[in-house]
């Protein structure tokens, strides 16, 4: 079991396709795993800089791990600091990574029910902060994946989720309807880590910033 140590700076990593573009971002960044990520069933992996290690999580799970000083970076999706409020991290790096839009989406050519209706979605926090300022009351239904079948199991009205291509609402007869919030991957740091770790935190920043940069201009 790799236990961590205060000299050890770890960086929470999110898995699947957020991690599949991460990695090329950090290698550029000088840092890589010594093994092959895709390949194994650990969650800790040394990599080729001493002192820095990576951990690898559920999306979910990464800004707690950060904001618990388990880990003194991360790399998270907007979506989910959105979701769980970020004010605890610092969040010094928009990666232009895993670009996709939260949205509202409803079965094709519905219309939404008059006065309270239902939205199921896995962003509660998010849909309940858009609705009220849109002045509308909805009763929320928490869903962890599938969120599609829920307008056409008539269980919801609409839902809010992530909007990648559309094909997935196009497959299951649902349409985006209402642009919520543009969403990319982003450098999130602890903030008692930013100033006990500073010189080592703020180099990594620096390197992956240079490598954002060198992508953009590509």
């Amino acid at each position: 079991m790799t236990k961590v140590s205060t000299e050890t700076l770890t960086i929470a990593l999110t898995k699947g396709r957020i991690l599949k573009e991460t990695l090329p971002l950090l290698a550029a960044a000088g840092i890589e795993p010594l093994e092959d990520i895709g390949k194994s069933r650990k969650l800790i992996f040394p990599t080729t800089v001493a002192g820095v290690q990576l951990l690898v999580q559920r999306g979910v799970d990464v800004p707690t791990y950060v904001k618990f000083g388990a880990a003194d970076m991360g790399i998270s999706g907007k979506d989910m600091l959105m979701e769980d409020g970020a004010d605890s991290l610092y969040e010094p790096l928009d990666l232009e990574i895993a670009g996709c839009q939260l949205m509202t989406a409803a079965v094709v050519g519905s219309t939404r029910p008059p006065g309270r209706f239902k939205v199921a979605t896995k962003y509660v926090n998010v849909a309940k902060q858009y609705y009220a300022a849109q002045g509308r009351q909805v009763d929320i239904i928490k869903l962890y994946g599938g969120m599609e079948l829920a307008p056409i199991m008539n269980m919801a009205d609409e839902i809010v989720d992530i909007v990648d291509t559309g094909n997935t609402l196009k497959a299951n007869g649902l349409e985006p309807r209402e642009f919520i919030a543009d969403i990319s991957s982003r450098l999130i740091v602890n903030k008692a880590s930013m100033k006990m770790k500073h010189a080592k935190i703020q180099q990594v920043i620096d390197a992956i910033g240079k490598a954002v940069e060198a992508k953009r201009k590509a």
